[in-house]
């Protein structure tokens, strides 16, 4: 079956540009195209599509809250964001309102397709690049604030729930490390790493690899910056 696909761009060129490219693939169709978060958000609801491309800056309502009430929706759709802006408030904001991957419109068009099938199957698709400055940004946040007299324990019983090799790839994730990088850093296969990562989400019921490195964080696994 063909992953069912809903633009959501106030660019027109854009909007035509995305179909096309969508349009030529086997695996991927255009079920809806929007030009504002309301229409987005009202085309979700009527289409049901299986991934949203949702522009940021868009007139009315904007991406990022067209992200959280489409993602606040029954069974709801992953949304890829497919921006010009690479601003930490709107990774940030994107992340926060449910966002699956964050990418910018100057990336490779088969990149971007690719991205649309990664989001469909239930993975993240945050650059690694991004991943380490939202954990730096947050472990430098974190470090400056008083330190508590004690960790609470509740953050540590989530590693019994894992393996050892299992906590060597949560901390490597921590670090901002890909699938590839992991593999290379532990002696294992590309497959391997990502099969370890996999499981990670399901024991830890995390949404993506940045609320994994979060994890790593809190857990103590990633050191804080001092």
């Amino acid at each position: 079956m063909s992953v069912r696909v809903l633009l959501a761009d106030d660019q027109p060129l854009m909007l035509v540009g995305l179909a096309i490219l969508i349009g030529d693939t086997d695996d991927l169709e255009v079920v809806g195209q929007a030009a504002d978060g309301h229409e987005a958000v009202r085309l979700v609801r009527e289409l049901r599509p299986d991934v949203v491309v949702m522009d940021i800056r868009m007139p009315g309502m904007d991406g990022i809250e067209a992200t959280r009430q489409s993602t606040a929706e029954p069974d709801p759709p992953r949304v890829l964001i497919l921006t010009t802006f690479d601003d930490d408030e709107y990774v940030y904001g994107a992340l926060r309102a449910g966002a699956s991957g964050f990418l910018l419109k100057s990336t490779a068009l088969d990149a971007i397709l690719e991205a649309i099938r990664v989001v469909a199957a239930g993975d993240a698709l945050i650059a690694p690049s991004v991943t380490r400055r939202l954990i730096a940004d947050f472990t430098g946040a974190a470090a400056a604030a008083p330190e508590p007299e004690a960790e609470p324990a509740a953050d540590t019983r989530l590693l019994a729930e894992i393996t050892d090799r299992e906590r060597e790839v949560l901390a490597l994730v921590g670090r901002g490390l890909s699938n590839a990088e992991i593999a290379e850093q532990l002696v294992i296969s590309a497959a391997t790493a990502k099969t370890h990562v996999a499981r990670l989400f399901a024991k830890l019921e995390a949404r993506d690899r940045v609320h994994l490195a979060i994890i790593a964080f809190e857990t103590g696994l990633v050191p804080r910056r001092r």
